[in-house]
């Protein structure tokens, strides 16, 4: 499993402090927005080659970091 932290950071410089790929000005809600839209991994590799496919494995990890700490508090307020 790739380590998130090692690629995934936060500086209120870079997009507002919104979580970006280490070195570069990509956020990991626009990344997710792109995959939610439909394209493949490969689409985003091809269409941004600053990416590394282990980029996109630490934001996949990142956002599961982020689900387990708040889905049980998320899920009790949609029940």
């Amino acid at each position: 499993m790739v380590d998130w932290k090692a690629r995934i950071v936060a500086d209120p410089a870079v997009q507002g402090g919104k979580p970006v790929v280490r070195g570069t000005r990509l956020s990991v809600d626009f990344l997710l927005s792109l995959l939610a839209e439909g394209w493949s991994e490969a689409q985003i590799l091809e269409n941004y080659p600053g990416l590394e496919p282990d980029d996109l494995r630490a934001v996949f990890a990142y956002a599961k970091s982020c689900l387990a700490d708040e889905a049980g508090a998320a899920l009790r307020k949609l029940g």
